[in-house]
């Protein structure tokens, strides 16, 4: 009986460990006025839309159709075990990004008019990631360039 009691005990603290670092889904992204929401000022966030080096990423450029550069990079992150998509339209996807312990949203906005698709990856939780967002993003700009 303790070593069940234990286990259950151990099971359920996990649980609740990783409930925590999971955090709710942010209400507050999407695209307001053409642009996805600024990064908050904390190091946790990269964004092609952001003003500062400290946030700023390349956009990943296209010279394929527009609908056709969608179709590929849902593919791409379709691919990934790590991505959950979250919501799809012909010109905007936002996808949950897991990791072990922490889940991180990311946003890709389609820019027609400048054969790019816009960027944004920011934590739920926390200050700094240790660049795992912006490693993240690389890693799907690297698929994307295959």
């Amino acid at each position: 009986m303790t070593g069940k009691f234990t286990r259950l005990t151990t099971m359920g603290l996990l649980a609740l460990l990783a409930s925590a670092c999971f955090g709710e889904r942010p209400m507050n992204l999407g695209v307001k006025d053409g642009v996805l929401v600024a990064c908050p000022p904390s190091p946790n966030c990269v964004s092609s839309q952001a003003a500062d080096e400290g946030h700023r990423i390349a956009p990943l450029s296209f010279s394929d159709a527009p609908e056709t550069a969608m179709a590929r990079l849902t593919g791409i992150l379709k691919s990934r075990p790590d991505v959950t998509i979250i919501e799809a339209t012909d010109s905007y996807l936002r996808v949950e990004l897991r990791t072990t312990f922490f889940v991180d949203d990311a946003e890709f906005l389609l820019d027609r008019e400048r054969h790019v698709i816009q960027v944004r990856s920011a934590s739920r939780l926390g200050y700094s990631d240790f660049g795992k967002n912006r490693q993240r993003m690389e890693e799907i700009r690297g698929q994307w360039r295959q």
